[in-house]
């Protein structure tokens, strides 16, 4: 089973709109693992179907190093991102984990991210889960 590690901070929306897709398309054939930054990003990820969550930089830390494949908004590349949620010790655990990262180009940061298209939330993770993950999770009935 795939370990997917959905990382999000501030008030979670993001994760959490990544986790009830992820649901939806792959009901149990993933392991989603809800990281938040603080406590009230991991519950709302939690509330969304994660199978497990925890909050904090050890937290993000040790698990990033356990996921297959990590999901989140680009502020979890960036040290201090999410009004300094994002610590350079988890940016660094994040950049060292051999899991792959999909990253979504959203940030309230001051970066322009050349030849994305801007559209919405729910067209970012459908895109995400059509066109990137679905190449991890094997369809519906196979192992």
């Amino acid at each position: 089973m795939i370990r997917i590690a959905v990382i999000d901070g501030q008030g979670g929306g993001i994760g959490t709109t990544i986790i009830k897709r992820i649901k939806e398309v792959f009901g149990e054939r993933t392991e989603l693992w809800a990281l938040g930054t603080n406590a009230i990003a991991t519950a709302q990820m939690m509330k969304a179907g994660a199978n497990r969550g925890a909050t904090g930089e050890n937290a993000i830390r040790h698990s990033v190093g356990q996921a297959d494949i990590i999901i989140g908004p680009i502020g979890i590349l960036l040290a201090n991102a999410m009004m300094g949620e994002m610590t350079p010790l988890m940016v660094r655990a994040i950049g060292e984990s051999k899991a792959v990262k999909l990253i979504l180009p959203l940030t309230q940061e001051p970066i322009a991210v050349v030849g994305t298209i801007r559209e919405p939330l729910p067209h970012m993770v459908d895109r995400l889960i059509s066109e990137h993950l679905s190449q991890y999770i094997a369809p519906a009935g196979e192992k």
